[in-house]
């Protein structure tokens, strides 16, 4: 009987479990979680603190999950290292598991530059785990001024969770635009009227440079007064247990398409792990929540001796936003009330889009930028005003889609 060690207790566990599953049904499993929590959804907790749900609806798995599939649950424990050639985990309570087949789903940390007189400020917090929103739910009240540094997706996550509990909050980042890394200028104008006009203030191309209580002092010399500080600058990948291994990492744990490690025995999924992205060609940290789920379970499959190889959409004050791909081709634009897409071509291929507004059946463009489908082939002009397999010939939706219309 074989022994899988996880370690980690989120999406992408959740998929290594049933991963595994689908194969080995005696095996054992043993799950070591950092936190004390059953698995719940992450990006569900901007919704806790808006009271859109509750934290018996943010499980991601019901409470007999772990038993139902035989996983012997370790909360509140953290792993310290993994011995290759003992075949163990060293945990933080002093004991060990043995493994067979380890899959490391640490997931990532809250990124926080060392700030002058950050420790002056009595109330400050990250926005990525369950604990870290109930301690900001406890601090806020409606008379607060919230500053959020960073106007990524955490931050701007956190300001439509706290948004009509908090009598004020403003967003700083160093970055000229919101959502820098995933927007161009024009897209991220757009995402930023929608925020602005629900009450966000916004201070751009400027951070903080040091606090001194409730007061931050900004590089460009403003002073901003707060009474609630939320630092959403950013993640690191949680690598150190496989870099600890001598193991192929970049700014995620490297794995090949089956999500292996290049250490024997060793896998990785989710926000830890650079895996490879179709749309693109290459590896990057993929950090999204379907992503993760399904690296996890393909990380399973394979632990338990199966074969499996293995887009980012996301919602803020209601529009929502998808990009894929990258963005150095011929550019082709569809913009109408409320809907901006931008398609990037380059050698007669689709190979990167953006999307502002009307994000459905945005799988479709993802398939012709991984399969490289030519244009000529295709029906572009109508591709451009709606994602429809209509635009293809009948002979390619019957290959494509299964005869799917």
């Amino acid at each position: 009987m074989s022994n899988y060690v996880i370690i980690g207790n989120g999406t992408a566990a959740v998929g290594c479990i049933e991963g595994i599953r689908s194969v080995d049904r005696e095996g054992k499993i043993t799950l070591v979680s950092k936190e004390n929590h059953k698995v719940y959804s992450r990006p569900l907790i901007s919704y806790l603190l808006e009271g859109k749900t509750d934290v018996e609806r943010m499980k991601y798995r019901s409470d007999d999950f772990y038993d139902k599939n035989g996983v012997e649950f370790l909360p509140g424990i953290s792993a310290e290292k993994i011995d290759t050639d003992k075949k163990e985990v060293t945990l933080d309570n002093g004991k060990s598991v043995s493994f067979d087949k380890v899959c490391v789903a640490t997931g990532s940390t809250p990124f926080v530059p060392p700030f002058e007189g950050l420790d002056s400020v009595e109330k400050k917090f990250s926005f990525m785990t369950l604990d870290d929103a109930l301690g900001l739910e406890s601090a806020i009240t409606p008379d607060s001024r919230v500053l959020i540094i960073g106007a990524g997706l955490i931050g701007l996550k956190c300001a439509e969770g706290i948004k009509d509990r908090v009598k004020e909050i403003t967003v700083c980042d160093l970055a000229d635009r919101i959502l820098s890394s995933i927007l161009d200028s024009e897209c991220a104008g757009i995402m930023q009227k929608h925020l602005e006009e629900n009450g966000i203030k916004f201070i751009l191309s400027d951070s903080a440079t040091k606090f001194e209580g409730n007061k931050a002092y900004m590089k460009s010399g403003l002073e901003v007064d707060f009474d609630v500080l939320v630092l959403a600058i950013g993640v690191r990948a949680n690598i150190s247990l496989v870099k600890d291994l001598g193991g192929e990492v970049n700014r995620g744990i490297v794995v090949d398409t089956k999500m292996a490690t290049s250490v024997k025995d060793i896998y990785a999924a989710g926000d830890c792990a650079e895996g490879y992205d179709a749309s693109i060609g290459a590896n990057r940290v993929l950090a999204i929540l379907p992503n993760a789920y399904m690296q996890g379970f393909t990380a399973g499959v394979n632990m338990a001796g199966g074969d499996k190889e293995f887009t980012n959409s996301i919602g803020v004050f209601g529009l929502h936003v998808m990009s894929a791909g990258s963005y150095d081709g011929e550019c082709f634009e569809e913009k109408r009330e409320g809907v901006l897409k931008r398609f990037f071509v380059k050698d007669n291929t689709l190979i990167g889009y953006m999307l502002i507004g009307e994000t459905e059946r945005a799988g479709i463009y993802t398939s012709m930028i991984r399969d490289k489908v030519s244009l000529d082939t295709v029906d572009f002009e109508l591709l451009r005003k709606v994602a429809t397999t209509f635009a293809f010939s009948d002979e390619n939706r019957r290959k494509k889609f299964g005869g799917v219309v």
